[in-house]
């Protein structure tokens, strides 16, 4: 197999791990100390969202921190059209992206409806952007050293919700105020 495919396949197994939260899997094709760097394009500008470093700490972040699938639900990373050049031991490997959510539809418990077929359920893309990938072989084998994930469209994330303070005349405590959840 030409070093063009090894690195297609590892790759494979990193958005593999994305689809399946998969923090095994996901350390295992970054080098120990690789690095996530994430953006989105703001107005015409690139603007920083976060970043990860350590093979572990990136497999935690995938585990833990992405969206979790709704119940019948999945995701599908995928590339498209990468350009990928290899140079002795270190390689890139340039791609469009696109994320794919996928909810099927629950089977009704009488079955599905007259004239229904095929697929049930939704397919809609919610992320799409650009990745280059720094990849390094080590010890016979491809790893990423640093991966930078360049979305088109802007994030939000979840804030914690606010906990319930308020005044509370019988509060001993300095300052009077009680935490209620």
């Amino acid at each position: 197999m030409d070093d063009e495919r090894r690195i297609e396949e590892v790759m494979g197994r990193y958005l593999r791990a994305a689809d399946h939260r998969d923090a095994t899997t996901m350390a295992d094709v970054f080098v120990e100390d690789g690095l996530v760097e994430i953006f989105v394009y703001g107005e015409g500008e690139l603007e920083p969202l976060g970043q990860v470093q350590g093979a572990d700490n990136i497999g935690r972040a995938v585990a833990g921190l992405m969206t979790p699938h709704p119940p019948r639900g999945w995701s599908h990373h995928t590339t498209l059209n990468p350009i990928i050049t290899v140079t002795g031991g270190t390689a890139t490997y340039d791609a469009q992206f696109i994320v794919y959510n996928v909810v099927a539809h629950q089977r009704p418990a009488t079955g599905w409806p007259a004239g229904a077929s095929g697929a049930q359920g939704t397919i809609a893309p919610i992320e799409t952007g650009y990745m280059y990938t720094t990849l390094r072989r080590t010890g016979g084998h491809w790893k990423i050293v640093r991966h930078i994930i360049k979305h088109d469209l802007p994030y939000a994330f979840p804030r914690p919700a606010e906990p319930d303070v308020r005044p509370a005349a019988d509060d001993r405590r300095p300052g009077g105020l009680v935490r209620t959840t």
